[in-house]
């Protein structure tokens, strides 16, 4: 048995209904694992969001929940004295709120910034996945609150010793896109279908007839080899996503009868390319 939680960012809507959830279990009372958590300051389940795009045309959000990713080899283990960070069979990292305390180091152990101290205590703090309820026999959901409170199912839980459970079936079914900092580390969290980045654009026929060009050919070629193509769509927009960051791009959009055109890009951010004007031949 290894508890996990499956994120995926597609089917995130920015609700904070895991966020509100956790805030509701954990603020204001102690558990069998962890001191209460304070009501300001701290997010067990951090949302994440950030707007994508460099253009007006084309502006996107993205929204992660990003809660302590329960490491199988974890880096604030290795921190704390004492025995106070510990991994327990189910594969769930625990803080004791006992032996942690005075412990900052735990903290900045983090690589990705989601342990919180709690200065009141002179505690290290952060998510449990619900362990107390997941111990307690009489606890109908078995599910930690945040994956109960998703509306969406962003948040799956399960076994992930278990190749015929759910969460492994929805894993298999997307792609894996581990954390910045997470690099590398196996982790019971897993983080599905986090945006890297795109490249994107707009075609039009001369701009004398003031028209989108629909099914232009645009073909983008990564630096490493790798080809990307598809044709303009019904508004002439073209757009390629979850693109490898930092590599460099040629682009070449090309339809019959009209000039072909070409642009280099590279990927270290997200990018409307260009409004492109076509030329006839």
């Amino acid at each position: 048995m290894r508890y996990g939680i499956a994120i995926n960012s597609k089917r995130c809507m920015a609700c904070y209904a895991c966020f509100m959830a956790c805030k509701d279990e954990h603020c204001g009372w102690d558990t069998t694992v962890s001191k209460a958590q304070p009501e300001l300051g701290q997010y067990w389940m951090n949302i994440v969001e950030w707007e994508r795009g460099d253009n007006e045309r084309r502006i996107k959000t993205a929204t992660v929940p990003t809660p302590c990713s329960h490491c199988q080899d974890p880096a604030c283990a290795k921190a704390a004295k004492n025995g106070a960070v510990y991994k327990r069979p189910d594969g769930i990292v625990i803080i004791d709120p006992e032996k942690a305390k005075g412990q900052k180091q735990i903290v900045d152990a983090c690589p990705i910034h989601a342990v919180y101290w709690n200065e009141a205590l002179q505690l290290p703090q952060k998510c449990t996945m619900c362990a107390h309820l997941l111990d307690d026999p009489d606890y109908p959901g078995k599910e930690p609150r945040c994956v109960e409170a998703c509306p969406n199912q962003a948040l799956v839980f399960g076994d992930l010793d278990d190749p015929d459970s759910e969460i492994n079936r929805v894993i298999a079914a997307n792609k894996v896109t581990q954390l910045e900092g997470l690099e590398g580390r196996e982790t019971n969290v897993v983080h599905l279908n986090v945006p890297t980045a795109f490249l994107a654009g707009t075609v039009f026929y001369p701009a004398e007839e003031e028209e989108v060009c629909i099914g232009a050919h645009v073909k983008a070629v990564c630096e490493d080899g790798t080809v990307y193509e598809m044709d303009t769509n019904w508004a002439g927009d073209w757009e390629f996503e979850d693109l490898p960051k930092n590599k460099k791009f040629s682009i070449d959009i090309t339809f019959d009868g009209y000039r072909p055109v070409h642009y280099d890009a590279l990927t270290d951010a997200d990018h409307y390319v260009a409004e492109t004007y076509l030329e006839r031949v």
